[in-house]
């Protein structure tokens, strides 16, 4: 019955914002498009379809946000004003009963709030689709943060992903793009994603490894883990304060320097991406303050790490290839590197995707440079990709939604923010280290724990390997004169033997002709 009730409310909120007519272009069989065309007179929808989309997500509660979240980093399969406006959507949901809250706190560190805190605020500071956020202080005095998942949100997940799989399946039939658009695909990385975010050890562990890349770094803060109060439904952490990056006229009051403030944000952004593999991808203006403290004045402070990606050092070769190439408007190099990732078929003629490149590419050069935006060079380079057949990886995909990120928040600060002489240097560093002297320096550096332990070991490994060559060598010769000593006694023998036949075949010719003479 709930589920009922549940459906009907999806139907409803999809007549209202007049999500049908999102379909109604493409739908395959006349007599749906028809029937739809029908139903829908009379009603005046002003709002663009974006939009529409977005106001009936939000509508439908925080699971829907959070889909509509992860749909829109799927940019190389959605329509760009679509993808544009969801990207707007944020975690702004009403809190949940603070009681709650402190039974889940309870339940999970095994003691009452009023126990384990000499301050406890009941009230949230914060709430969002998956948690909620409550202030406190350890007894020791530390100013704490605590992050408490929705109650139930594990049931309420899996009911509305059943529900969306149908829907799914109905979009797959109906549309005509249904099946290029792959919506099973991305419903189930949207799974994925939940499922992740509702382990919030894993969001810690997250947040540790970031912290301990950025230990040394005066650009970006993360928060500390108190992991003795850690479990999967509820975190404690240090608690940050600064000004949320969208407020930029309390950051101008408060004296930082916008313009550094966004150069800064690329590099944190390429550092991570290039130097580390590894970086914060939900990086929305929700999840990002800056520092007012005056010893910490204008440093980022990141929030909210349950969506991180990583990079291989293949993926990052790919990459910074790509980007250099492409600035350098070398789109012969562009199309090899698309070909020896192996994402487009070997098959493909080199020539035939450097042409495409660039006729896709080559406009973009007639704005200034600090007008390219590095999100939109990768989308085109994904949808040029597709033509050829080429599988866009997840992580790639992930990387451009947090790109397109970083320029907006970028260039929100500055608008005159030129990404490209900001990245360049990093990029060209990431590659010196690659394949430079200081690539050779740092990879002789990383291997020198292992050498270390094995040229001690040096002289008796030789010794033992030539004792063996030296035995091994002596029983070749004692296989080989055995070998010899058996093929001459085979011979003797094949002699022998030959002499016997012989005498028995005079023996029997003898006997038989004296017989034949008597």
């Amino acid at each position: 019955m709930l589920k009922f009730f549940r459906l009907t409310k999806i139907v409803l909120v999809v007549w209202r914002y007049g999500l049908d007519q999102l379909l109604l272009s493409s739908f395959k069989y006349r007599g749906v498009k028809w029937l739809v065309r029908f139903i829908t007179l009379g009603r005046r929808l002003q709002q663009p379809r974006g939009e529409r989309l977005r106001l009936a997500l939000e509508t439908l509660g925080p699971i829907f946000v959070k889909f509509g979240q992860v749909l829109s980093t799927r940019r190389d399969l959605m329509p760009p004003d679509i993808a544009d406006e969801l990207a707007k959507l944020q975690d702004q949901v009403p809190p949940f009963d603070s009681d709650l809250a402190v039974r889940e706190i309870t339940r999970a560190l095994g003691a009452s709030p009023e126990q384990i805190f000499s301050h406890f605020e009941r009230k949230p500071v914060a709430s969002a689709s998956i948690a909620q956020v409550h202030f406190a202080e350890l007894k020791d005095g530390r100013q704490v943060a605590i992050k408490v998942l929705r109650p139930g949100m594990a049931k309420v997940i899996d009911e509305d992903l059943a529900l969306m799989r149908t829907a799914a399946v109905w979009v797959e039939r109906l549309w005509a793009d249904g099946k290029r658009l792959k919506p099973l695909e991305v419903i189930n990385e949207f799974d994925k994603y939940l499922h992740d975010e509702l382990d919030l050890m894993r969001e810690a562990a997250n947040a540790s490894q970031l912290r301990r890349n950025f230990s040394r770094s005066p650009l970006l803060r993360i928060p500390e883990m108190h992991w003795d109060y850690c479990r999967e439904n509820v975190i404690v952490m240090e608690r940050m304060r600064g000004i949320p990056i969208s407020q930029i006229e309390r950051m101008r009051q408060a004296a930082i320097d916008l313009k550094k403030l966004s150069r800064d944000g690329v590099e944190i952004f390429f550092t991570q991406v290039f130097r580390d593999g590894f970086f914060h991808a939900d990086m929305h203006p929700g999840n990002i303050y800056v520092s007012d403290d005056p010893a910490t004045l204008g440093q980022y402070i990141a929030l909210d790490f349950g969506i991180v990606g990583t990079l291989s050092d293949f993926d990052k070769d790919y990459l910074a290839q790509n980007f250099l190439a492409f600035f350098q408007r070398d789109y012969k190099r562009v199309a090899e590197a698309h070909i020896e990732s192996g994402w487009v078929p070997k098959a493909t003629r080199v020539d035939e995707l450097e042409a495409a490149i660039r006729s896709t590419c080559e406009p973009i050069f007639d704005k200034p440079l600090k007008d390219i935006s590095f999100g939109h060079v990768l989308l085109r380079l994904f949808q040029t990709s597709r033509r050829f057949n080429v599988e866009i990886q997840p992580q790639l995909v992930l990387l451009q939604k947090t790109l397109l990120n970083i320029e907006g928040l970028g260039r929100q600060l500055d608008p005159e923010l030129d990404l490209w002489k900001t990245a360049k240097p990093i990029l060209e560093k990431w590659m010196d280290r690659q394949v430079g002297w200081q690539g050779l320096h740092d990879r002789l550096r990383k291997e020198a724990p292992r050498w270390a332990k094995l040229v001690p070991q040096m002289p008796r490994l030789v010794h033992t390997v030539l004792s063996q060559r030296a035995e091994w060598g002596e029983q070749q010769h004692r296989r080989e004169k055995l070998l010899r000593q058996l093929l001459h006694e085979q011979r003797r023998t094949n002699h022998m033997l030959g002499m016997l036949i012989a005498f028995s075949v005079g023996m029997i010719l003898g006997i038989t002709a004296v017989l034949v003479w008597w």
